[in-house]
């Protein structure tokens, strides 16, 4: 166990830091106050935050912590941190963590004993989620769907019928894809996409899930898809029962398995002999 007193010990500190989602008016000044403060910012893009630092005349050193250097640069923070100096760490816009690095760095600080301090403001989820006019309570907060349309599906299956609110993030480029894919497994359910929050072109589509889709191509910019949660009650079902047998395999392709594996993998959940599905996966 372990009981965090954030602002009565005399530890380093890591900070998670908050930055506008559009609109420069959302930086808090206890934002402002605590990258002014620390003696390293970690940034998703250090481009993106040295304009934002120059704007608040934050002259604070900038670090890259992304995707592609959060093992090695996790290490460097927390060395940094045991040898006392204070940490922030920012993404490009809204709350780090979410949907953006910072987890792993997180959980090394708690484990090496550091206080890790939320310092909050804007998220694109929780704004988007209470101008929806969905039901904002219970709600579960997903991101981003898989881009493999069949690993998508399945992650929509297992979703299908949770009751609650449900958001989702999406880029313009997958949107249509993933609403077609919702229609199929969701069916036609109410759904709020909101784009640009707070910049001057803020856009809030609200209808169903086929009402939306006749427009879709018109969005653009990343986008909050909040969908109302399921009414249906599961039943016992196979999540592969609407694949054929070719589609099955395939799922377990695209997961990374060979073609052998797959087919041993399919022909032990569907209870048939591995020749029959190497049938019709080959031949037919």
């Amino acid at each position: 166990m372990q009981i965090q007193k954030s602002f009565k010990q005399d530890l380093a500190c890591l900070y998670l830091v908050a930055t506008p989602i559009g609109n420069l008016g959302d930086m808090t000044p206890r934002c402002i106050e605590v990258l002014k403060s620390v003696d390293l910012i970690a940034a998703e893009d250090t481009r993106h935050t040295k304009k934002l630092c120059h704007v608040f005349e934050i002259e604070t050193p900038l670090t890259s912590y992304h995707e592609h250097n959060k093992e090695s640069k996790g290490d460097y923070i927390i060395e940094l941190l045991s040898e006392g100096k204070n940490i922030a760490l920012v993404s490009d816009a809204g709350l780090p963590c979410i949907s953006d690095p910072g987890y792993e760095v997180v959980a090394a600080a708690i484990e090496a004993g550091y206080a890790v301090i939320p310092v909050p403001g804007a998220n694109a989820a929780l704004s988007a989620l209470i101008a929806s006019g969905l039901v904002p309570q219970p709600f579960l907060f997903y991101g981003f769907l898989n881009r493999v349309k069949s690993k998508k599906k399945k992650e929509l299956e297992d979703l299908k019928y949770q009751p609650f609110t449900t958001i989702y993030y999406e880029s313009p480029h997958r949107i249509k894809e993933t609403l077609q894919a919702m229609l199929e497994v969701l069916g036609n359910r109410r759904l709020v996409i909101a784009r640009e929050l707070t910049k001057q072109y803020e856009e809030f589509v609200r209808g169903t899930i086929e009402e939306v889709l006749e427009m879709v191509d018109e969005l653009r910019g990343e986008m909050v898809v909040i969908v109302e949660g399921s009414t249906e009650k599961k039943e016992d079902t196979l999540w592969w029962e609407n694949l054929d047998v070719i589609e099955h395999v395939e799922h377990y392709v695209e997961e990374g398995y060979s073609t052998n594996e797959s087919i041993k993998r399919v022909a032990k959940e569907r209870k048939i002999p591995k020749n029959e599905v190497y049938r019709a996966y080959h031949v037919n």
